[in-house]
């Protein structure tokens, strides 16, 4: 259910979050213009698209506006807060629950904000975690840190007892996951369980992955901040690179099924010769192998070296095994970088050439970091309106940003698919264009005799 979906039949698709009832209290909110409950943003921006579809007699279908209201459906001396962390790490957590404290604690006066330990696991008693106090003075610092003070884990849990420990043991009437697509799918489950149990529980999701790969999502928190540090890794490999003759210097970063890292990366770093994304198909040999392409780059185009950033998910395809899944149920990818690394080492020892090769992989050192400037700012943001929207009642909802404006979308369509980067798209362009690396992988006009004993189907 991507954005083209939608529009080619909008009449299908609700997309206004879910509210628990009547918003009636006054909000306490002051300084601050409230937004009203009608406002909305169109899925539709280009005139062609808004045109095709009045000519069909849809719909404009739109997302709602995030923001405070005037009128709210939890009563703050009431409401009793839980915040979860789940899935891997990420940069700006800390800040995301340091937001959310804040703004409950200075915006609407709520009073008991429980954090619960190491993900949906700290709600289950079996694993003995309990529950944490936050307060100003608890989070005052956090967003120094890297990780979060939370903790976190992978793993599905039962919602039947995660809904117990929630209603009966904290009382708890507004939940905030804190997480990626898994984590989305859980509190997709909590909402179904306090649904069936009809008790008012607003379950608000903040949407976190490195990989960007969230759908209706234009970004999620930590992305920029990995981005900068994966940019400053290729600089490294880059200088590794040219060290040695023939340099090599492979560097993975995260992504498993969408290559947005790497692409980013690659153009904020203007250093990077091969882009390998899991969007585009992965070959070593033959005349348009990557294989082929480097020699291409040392010996027809004279250059004595070379920088290759590759996405964990790229050329799974290689792999002869399954891979297996991690607790989440995420697929977990075969080591790409290594494989490449071994793979380009041993196909130059067999031709006789010399090549040196320098393997980085940055990725939890890069996942561990602070956030910087502008994720910090963004996890305010996102706590500020996830706040906002829990207090107004609404739930079953990710706050996230649709084309530069924060608005609220039912969990069931941030996770119906991964976002992914377009072959086709203006970004693979640019990383085309500042890579140059079609000009290796395509120059006809260089036809290598150097033996491949890799083409061999008995070569294991």
């Amino acid at each position: 259910m991507n954005l083209n979906d939608i529009l080619a039949e909008p009449g299908k698709h609700n997309l206004i979050a879910a509210t628990l009832g009547e918003a009636k209290l006054d909000s306490p909110v002051k300084g601050q213009s409230f937004v009203d409950t009608s406002s909305r943003i169109s899925l539709a921006s280009e005139f062609s698209q808004i045109e095709s579809l009045k000519q069909r007699n849809e719909n404009i279908p739109y997302l709602e506006i995030a923001g405070p209201r005037k009128k709210i459906f939890h009563d703050p001396a009431q409401a009793r807060v839980a915040i979860i962390t789940c899935g891997g790490l990420c940069p700006g957590l800390n800040n995301v629950i340091k937001g959310l404290v804040e703004v409950l604690t200075y915006d609407y006066g709520v009073r008991v904000i429980f954090g619960i330990k190491y993900g949906y696991r700290g709600l289950d008693p079996r694993f003995g975690l309990t529950a944490t106090r936050l307060t100003l003075d608890k989070v005052d610092n956090i967003h120094e840190s890297g990780g979060t003070i939370l903790g976190s884990s992978r793993g599905n849990q039962d919602p039947k007892i995660m809904v117990d420990t929630l209603l009966m043991q904290l009382n708890v009437n507004i939940l905030f996951c804190i997480g990626g697509d898994g984590t989305l799918r859980g509190g997709r489950d909590i909402v179904d369980e306090v649904n069936r149990r009809k008790a008012p529980m607003s379950v608000i999701c903040i949407p976190k992955t490195i990989d960007n790969d969230l759908n209706l999502i234009d970004r999620t928190f930590g992305f920029e901040t990995c981005v900068q540090s994966a940019a400053e890794a290729i600089k490294g490999a880059h200088v590794e690179a040219n060290g040695a003759p023939n340099g090599l210097g492979l560097v993975k970063v995260m992504g498993r099924d969408s290559g947005f890292i790497a692409a980013h990366a690659s153009l904020a770093s203007s250093v990077t010769n091969f882009c390998l994304i899991p969007e585009v198909p992965l070959r070593l040999e033959g005349p348009n192998g990557l294989f082929t392409a480097l020699e291409r780059r040392y010996f027809k185009h004279r250059k004595d070296h070379a920088v290759i950033v590759v996405a964990e998910g790229a050329g799974q395809d290689l792999f002869e095994k399954e891979a297996s899944k991690d607790a989440s149920g995420n697929v977990m990818k075969h080591d790409i970088g290594q494989f490449l690394a071994n793979r380009i080492s041993e196909h130059f020892k067999y031709s006789g050439n010399e090549i040196s090769i320098k393997y980085i992989d940055p990725s939890y050192i890069i996942r561990s970091i602070p956030a910087n400037s502008s994720d910090a700012i963004y996890c305010f943001q996102l706590a500020e309106n996830a706040v906002h929207a829990a207090m107004e009642g609404k739930t079953n909802a990710v706050v996230g940003s649709f084309r530069g404006t924060f608005v609220l979308v039912p969990v069931g369509y941030v996770i119906s698919e991964r976002k992914k980067i377009d072959p086709e798209g203006a970004l693979w362009h640019a990383v085309i264009g500042s890579t140059r690396q079609n000009d290796y992988f395509y120059d006809s006009s260089f036809e290598t005799e150097l033996p491949n004993r890799f083409a061999s189907e008995d070569w294991r």
